[in-house]
């Protein structure tokens, strides 16, 4: 959602709402002008946020169109908070747990041939992977460099879950991450954090080119065996792209989904 930020407040707005509001209440509860919002609706509209109702017009006139947020999680929000409480009895291994299963489904998804180059192929690739799932993602060029993207996360379909289980569903989501960008050639190129709730609606993805030296395999921390990043080379192609080339040994793939650092935690609770 470009310019998003008014969009996301409408999309909140109808989030919480019992029953579809039209332009009129929602230009009142916003303070924007009701073209201003009609035009923020038709967009939502468009990307499928939000669905239009004919409502009874007050008094005469012709029908009112009223809105309401597309809930794209209907009857899993409650089988996901089980199965939450059932991965593990501490953070830790409910994050490892949540990483495979998130592997696993990124395993079983059709993502079509866009192979790995540039790190702006890695950061288009998950773009259109969580616009397809529902999350608005947004580029976001502040936080660019030449070897670190950043993309926003803006309608996370389990918000409300990962505010009490982020571990499990910030890890379902950056294993899916990984797993679709290493099926498309970035395995030991790009690594993929999340960073939930840098703001009340928004969370962070962010990917950076895996420069650092990789450690002797096999190699244990306080938590168990984690995956090391492989060393990478990088060249600047014409035009400016960062192209990005693997070298040294690569990571067994028994250990590769044991790392339990995927995402960092919020800063602070809402």
């Amino acid at each position: 959602m470009s310019d998003s930020w008014p969009r996301r407040r409408l999309l909140a707005i109808l989030r919480g709402a019992t029953e579809p509001l039209d332009a009129q209440e929602l230009a009142r509860i916003t303070g924007q002008h009701v073209t201003t919002v009609r035009f923020h609706l038709d967009v939502l509209t468009r990307e499928s946020l939000v669905r239009q109702f004919q409502q009874p017009p007050r008094g005469r006139g012709r029908p009112r169109i009223g809105y309401r947020a597309v809930q794209r999680s209907v009857g899993y929000q409650e089988l996901a908070q089980v199965l939450a409480d059932h991965l593990g009895p501490d953070p830790l291994t409910r994050s490892a747990a949540a990483i495979e299963a998130g592997r696993a489904w990124g395993r079983r998804m059709d993502i079509g041939s866009h192979q790995v180059e540039t790190l702006a192929d890695a950061r288009d690739i998950t773009m259109s992977l969580m616009s397809e799932l529902g999350f608005a993602p947004e580029k976001d060029p502040v936080g660019e460099t030449d070897e670190h993207v950043q993309i926003n996360l803006t309608a996370c379909p389990l918000r409300e879950l990962a505010r009490s289980h982020a571990e499990v569903v910030c890890g379902v989501h950056v294993g899916l991450m990984r797993e679709v960008l290493e099926r498309n050639g970035a395995r030991g190129r790009v690594e993929v954090r999340l960073h939930p709730f840098t703001e009340p609606e928004l969370c962070n993805a962010k990917l950076e080119l895996t420069l650092g030296a990789e450690s002797p395999e096999g190699e244990f921390e306080e938590h168990g065996t984690v995956e090391r990043p492989v060393r990478a080379t990088v060249s600047e192609e014409p035009g400016g792209q960062r192209m990005i080339t693997p070298s040294g040994p690569r990571v067994p793939p028994q250990l590769r989904d044991t790392d339990t650092d995927v995402f960092e935690q919020p800063a602070q609770q809402w």
